[in-house]
Order: C-alpha cells, then sequence, then structure tokens
C-alpha cells in the first residue's frame, strides 16, 4: 500500500510539472475615424475559456467585489468577475439610489435604498448586465460574468495581458461597450495556447456612436432631474 501510495504521488507531481502555464498576451487597435478620436484604449475584455472543461472557476469562493455608487456614478464602470461571485452595490451618496438592470445578463431590481446602505447580487451565469439607477439618468455600468478566471481588460494603450494560462484550448471571447455585436461575434473562435502561442494577436475593433438614452425600469423616459433629498420619497 505505502509503494502504490508513493507511485500516485509521483504520478500526480509529474503530472503537475508537465503542465506548463504562460502569460497570454493581445493587443487592441480601432479601425474607423470615429474610434481614431478616442484617446484611450481601454474597456475592451478577454476571456478564454477551456474547452472540454465545465469552467476555470476555484474551488473556493469568488471574490467580492463591488461597484460603488459615488457622485451619481458607478466605479468602476466596467467590472469583469467570475461566475458565482457576489457584488457589493453600496451607496455612497448623501441620497437614495435605486440600482437595477431588466435588459440582458443578471436580472435584478434591488429597489430604493438609502446613503450608507448596501445591497448584494450573486451573479451565477455566464452574461453581460447592464446596470442603471432608476432616479440617475446618467449613472451607468456594465458586469461582465465569466465562466472562467484567464480574462483581463485592456489598459489605456490597448494591451491585453493574462497571466498563469495552462497548456491546452480554449474558446476565446472579446467584448467592447462601443462595438458592433457582430464584430465581437466574428472574433469568437477556438485557439491554442502554448509555450510557442501565448499571444492572441491584434483585434482590429470599430467604434459605432452611443446609443440612444436607455429607460427607467418601467420603460418609460426618465423624469426632469429634481433635487436630490435624503427622504426622497418612493415611487
Amino acid at each position: 500500500m505505502r509503494h502504490l501510495r508513493w507511485v500516485s504521488i509521483l504520478l500526480i507531481c509529474a503530472a503537475t510539472a508537465t503542465a506548463e502555464e504562460v502569460t497570454v498576451t493581445a493587443r487592441v487597435a480601432f479601425a474607423n475615424e470615429h474610434a481614431t478620436k478616442h484617446r484611450e484604449h481601454s474597456g475592451v475584455v478577454v476571456w478564454l475559456v477551456p474547452v472540454g472543461a465545465p469552467s476555470a472557476l476555484p474551488a473556493d469562493s469568488p471574490p467580492r467585489p463591488q461597484l460603488v455608487q459615488r457622485n451619481k456614478t458607478f466605479e468602476p464602470h466596467l467590472l469583469v468577475v467570475p461566475v458565482g461571485s457576489i457584488v457589493g452595490f453600496p451607496n455612497r451618496d448623501p441620497f437614495f439610489h435605486n440600482v437595477f438592470s431588466l435588459f440582458e445578463g443578471k436580472r435584478f431590481d434591488l429597489g430604493l435604498y438609502e446613503a450608507g446602505s448596501s445591497r448584494d447580487v450573486k451573479f451565477d451565469k455566464p452574461g453581460i448586465s447592464y446596470i442603471f439607477c432608476d432616479i440617475h439618468a446618467e449613472m451607468s455600468a456594465v458586469i461582465i460574468a465569466v465562466p472562467t478566471t484567464y480574462f483581463a481588460v485592456s489598459d489605456r494603450k490597448g494591451q491585453i495581458i493574462i497571466p498563469h494560462v495552462p497548456d491546452g484550448r480554449y474558446v476565446l471571447h472579446v467584448w467592447y461597450e462601443a462595438a458592433p455585436p457582430q464584430l465581437l461575434s466574428s472574433l469568437t473562435r477556438e485557439v491554442p495556447i502554448s509555450q510557442n502561442e501565448a499571444t492572441l494577436g491584434v483585434f482590429h475593433l470599430t467604434m459605432v456612436p452611443s446609443p440612444e438614452a436607455h429607460k427607467d425600469k418601467y420603460g418609460r423616459d426618465y423624469d426632469p432631474p429634481a433635487p436630490d433629498n435624503p427622504a426622497y420619497p418612493r415611487p
């Protein structure tokens, strides 16, 4: 039995030793004239889902990030989390907010809650959630839940770095808020990752004009702005 135990340990160590990890890189470039006026190349999300594996999620609890409401904005505007993450929505403004997402991805309505309080939402399936406030039309954010831990967001220079990716085959996904959905779909493909193939190349993206103003959670236009008041009446 002791001999078999040592053989098992040696086999596990050998398998671990052959599982190489690499740093995957890529770069973003905008192709159309509208995009050349965009000074930053940040906000492009890239994630890799292992082929044939149910997920690449950790066995322990995912992190608990936050989407903070401050100065009538969400901070950060873009948040990428592994599926199963619980995201906090603390209200750091001195007045009420009403956070909701009813269009794609995770659908929820946190209702009206006061300054200094917080609400939690578990993002239990993959998807892209567009987040708004039912009181302040200028507030918007995006949360992307991905079924993997191999993801990254481009920096201001358009560089993308995904560390500690094991050798193997992956399905590549790319997302950018201002890019046409058809273009993003065309970038989805299977890619090999190894010591000799650790770069995904350059993603050539185009930008489209900003969409029309969104509606409130009831599908109506927002009311004209009113003075903020900690005692904001319930609808």
